[in-house]
């Protein structure tokens, strides 16, 4: 008996693995995790469906009026009658359709992210100023039964809803017997559910949005093959360019623009890494950019193929920072020895464009949305520095023996230097778009430069943090350099600013402004972060600026909006990494007005957690950190003013510890293992 039991346990094993294999997409093998890393509760909040393959959740009326639940079947009957599938959530890929039919004719598939533009005409994914994606047909001659699988071209990389239409010329009816998709995003995960990190705190809202940033970042994590197709299509669309090597690579949007851009991967990166943890993603993208590096000058393209735009110095240097939070997170030394030279030849080639004035002159004028590049712009110099700052640390990683450690620390500081000098706006407190005269106060640089410490005193950076919020409105801050404009890319950077110097209350309110207004939006996807949007909460982001793009053109789930799934990890539960993988890291965590937060990640060394609950008199923390490491925590002080009682570990710290508390924050030395702190 116990050998049949442990046989049947043993084959009922292997078919449940041949089964996860299975739902990998196409040709690609699952060496994604089988299981979550921190079972619990928040995994209700996980937005990524439990299998692969999915059905929408409800039938709405082609004005998009909730008809019914979806039970597996439907009817359309004459010409032009339609019915609207809402799959509930963001989601991408092939669909498969089962139907029986009278008559002669077609039935029509369209796709949008956002309620506003259902219909019989998809949203836009081709390029925005060439023609209609319009639909795709399922044809069918003759009284029978069908089965229509969108062809591989025609992935649909991102939608919540899926028009069906009837094209006839007679009283041709259908009868729907099965809707089902084929998720075609995170393509070497069986378990899309199987989080590698998790955040809960007591605010569901932040929740909701931690997990909408995480999801988001997997339906940009897309098989290699399935690019959009360079040139852009007249009409239609097509999924089949190639975006580099492996099985899976993160790209800008689900939707489109479907290409490496490493600017993106600036707040994409962290965010996946505390939370899905797909680094395979990221080294792709990033080695991509190696690939495809100039060999002579040393520059990078903006994008990734099949795109592969050039000319941008901003994301010449991201993948630069890229390059650095990849070897943080996944301690890659072999990536890193591969691409150093080619690392060193960029960091030549961009510190060569700096000037007699200290200052980086751009040239490569590329960048993010912004409407004014170039010259000695103060957001590219901001950026400079924390490469250079970020490549002091990859040298010493990279074993290098000619003390680049010491020469790139130097440049930083004179760069520091010149930017404070040049830049900094006196009579406003904040430093202005360029080094010429101007009176834009741009966000992104000012952001940029709290968070990459490239501000030279703490009255300058509590100056910049109170003039961004002359920038906000009712549901996010509107970007100077991109007037009518509001941003959570560069919102990303502003609320890490916040954070970054203890204003927390500030940085809960811009997010809970800018992506509790899109998470709650009945017309968009209610599941991811949205690219951008206009101040008068329209989706027709970039439109004021003359770009001629159908705003329907916009991405619903963009990676570069993320920035909040990384930043109430770092900072509100505080945890964070300081070396390659976690050998050392940082406990700093923020109350704001939460009543408590816990969380945690990966990495190859282990498993990192945290919590931390507000008592009446005081708060508890508690951490779990892989053995043989070492950290700093750092504990905020109680704002009564009183001397508490600090135990570590049931053991009563000195009274000269206990007495800083009072007023100000206490740093302490934290060791592996398992460790709980009482403030009381």
């Amino acid at each position: 008996m116990a050998v049949t039991n442990i046989s049947f346990r043993l084959a009922t094993f292997f078919l449940l693995l041949h089964s996860a294999v299975a739902q990998c997409w196409k040709n690609t093998t699952c060496s994604g995790p089988t299981d979550t890393a921190f079972p619990g509760p928040w995994e209700a909040n996980i937005f990524a469906p439990a299998s692969r393959t999915v059905s929408p959740a409800s039938i709405l009326s082609a004005s998009g009026e909730l008809i019914s639940k979806f039970q597996g079947t439907a009817q359309l009957s004459g010409n032009g009658s339609g019915l609207v599938f809402d799959f509930g959530i963001e989601v991408g890929g092939l669909i498969t359709l089962e139907y029986t039919a009278t008559g002669l004719g077609s039935v029509g598939l369209a796709f949008t992210e956002s309620k506003n533009w259902i219909g019989e005409w998809s949203d836009s994914s081709n390029g925005g100023f060439k023609g209609p994606d319009g639909a795709i047909y399922s044809v069918f001659n003759g009284s029978g039964t069908y089965s229509y699988t969108m062809p591989d071209v025609r992935l649909r990389g991102g939608f919540r809803y899926l028009t069906l239409f009837l094209v006839t010329n007679g009283t041709s009816t259908v009868d729907i017997k099965d809707i089902k998709l084929d998720i075609g995003f995170q393509p070497t995960w069986a378990n899309l559910k199987a989080y590698q990190g998790y955040f809960h705190s007591s605010d569901e809202l932040l929740n909701r949005i931690w997990y909408s940033g995480a999801y988001t970042l997997q339906t940009n994590a897309v098989p290699v093959n399935t690019g959009r197709q360079v040139p852009f299509v007249v009409t239609g669309w097509a999924n089949n360019g190639t975006l580099g090597p492996g099985d899976t690579i993160i790209v800008d949007g689900a939707k489109r623009d479907r290409a490496v851009w490493p600017g993106d991967m600036g707040i994409a990166v962290p965010s996946t890494f505390v939370s899905i943890g797909d680094l395979t993603s990221v080294k792709n993208a990033l080695q991509v950019m190696y690939n495809y590096q100039n060999p002579t000058t040393g520059a990078f393209p903006e994008a990734g193929p099949p795109l592969l735009q050039l000319g941008s110095d901003t994301y010449h240097m991201w993948t630069m920072i890229g390059t650095y939070n990849y070897l943080l997170y996944s301690n890659d030394t072999a990536f890193l020895s591969e691409n150093w030279a080619k690392y060193l030849l960029a960091m030549n080639y961009i510190y060569d464009k700096v000037g007699s004035s200290g200052l980086l002159n751009v040239t490569g004028l590329r960048d993010w949305a912004r409407w004014q590049t170039g010259f000695n712009g103060s957001e590219p110099n901001m950026i400079l520095y924390r490469t250079l700052i970020t490549g002091a640390d990859l040298s010493i990683w990279a074993g290098d023996t000619t003390d680049l450690n010491a020469t790139w620390h130097g440049r930083a500081a004179s760069l520091k230097s010149a930017i404070n000098e040049y830049c900094w706006d006196t009579s406003y407190g904040a430093f202005k778009d360029n080094a010429t005269a101007t009176t834009l106060h741009p966000q992104d640089a000012n952001s940029m430069s709290i968070l990459f410490d490239a501000v030279n005193t703490t009255a300058r950076a509590e100056d910049i943090s109170s003039n961004l919020l002359k920038n906000w409105s009712p549901i996010g801050a509107v970007s100077p350099e991109l007037p009518g404009n509001i941003s959570p890319f560069i919102s990303s950077f502003e609320i890490q600013a916040h954070f970054t110097i203890g204003q927390t209350e500030r940085a809960l309110d811009l997010i809970r402004r800018s992506w509790g207004w899109y998470i709650n939006n009945p017309l968009g996807s209610e599941s991811t972060v949205i690219e951008g949007y206009l101040e008068n909460g329209t989706f027709g982001y970039r439109s004021t600026r003359g770009y001629d793009y159908d705003a329907s053109y916009v991405s619903h789930s963009h990676g570069w909006s993320s920035g909040p799934t990384s930043a109430l990890t770092t900072f509100i539960l505080g945890l964070s990494v300081t070396s390659p993988a976690g050998g050392a890291w940082k406990l700093a965590p923020q109350f704001g007005d939460l009543k408590s937060a816990e969380g945690g990640f990966t990495t190859s060394l282990g498993k990192f957690q945290a919590a931390w609950t507000l008592k009446n008199d005081g708060y508890s923390l508690t951490y779990h950190v892989p053995q043989g490491t070492a950290g700093e925590i750092v504990l905020p002080g109680l704002s009564s003013g009183k001397v508490p009682s600090i135990t570590l570990d049931g053991r009563t710290l000195q009274q000269e510890t206990q007495s800083q508390l009072a007023g100000d924050s206490v740093v302490l030395n934290g060791a592996g293992g398992n460790h709980i702190i009482v403030v009381s």
